[in-house]
């Protein structure tokens, strides 16, 4: 790609312009401290508990949207956590969902969550957005287990989640990925409650 450059006189000089060919997506600093990545999670409930927290805490260090996300193993333990970083990262790819797929594949070294090691579980504190939703069907997980509904989200924070297909629910389970919703679900309300009322970034 070439650029021009004014330069004196009011002639321009054409430059090259590099592109950028790296992405760089990180968590905030206090997830390290307050994730036990060797703990046990042995039911949903707990789960769910992690991810609401890791929502709660993401607004109260003013690091990112109202939403956390885990990827679990068959074993119980995690694989990653996400939280979001739209705003911080300048990405609208970074959801909650996303940035735990993405770290995942990496931890594994594979865009198949699920090929050498399932089931693979999603647990996230709100219903996944359009987006989140497409990144669902193909990051290979069994199972999604959900909080708030989409329309607390928009409710409480007037986040707009995007359309989804009318069986949403339906269409994942074609694709053999297993949904709970509803789990802790006020508890994932009252963070989402949280930001709305603080005035927190809509985008």
């Amino acid at each position: 790609m070439i650029s021009e450059v004014p330069v004196e006189g009011g002639s321009a000089v054409a430059q090259p312009v590099k592109l950028n060919g790296q992405v760089n997506l990180t968590l905030p600093d206090w997830v390290h401290e307050a994730v036990d990545a060797g703990a046990t999670y042995p039911d949903d409930e707990s789960k769910m508990a992690l991810a609401i927290d890791l929502s709660r805490r993401n607004v109260l260090h003013k690091t990112g949207g109202p939403f956390g996300a885990v990827v679990f193993g068959p074993d119980h333990r995690i694989i990653a956590v996400g939280v979001n970083r739209v705003v911080p990262q300048v990405s609208s790819l970074a959801h909650a969902e996303n940035m735990a797929y993405m770290l995942a594949q990496q931890h594994l070294q594979t865009y198949r969550l699920n090929e050498k090691n399932a089931p693979v579980t999603l647990v996230s504190s709100a219903q996944p957005c359009c987006q989140c939703y497409g990144a669902t069907i193909w990051a290979g997980i069994d199972r999604l287990v959900i909080g708030a509904r989409a329309s607390d989200v928009m409710e409480l924070t007037t986040f707009d989640e995007g359309p989804l297909p009318a069986d949403w629910v339906g269409e994942l389970e074609k694709r053999n990925i297993s949904v709970t919703r509803d789990l802790l679900r006020e508890q994932a309300c009252d963070v989402l409650r949280s930001y709305g009322e603080g005035g927190g970034d809509h985008y």
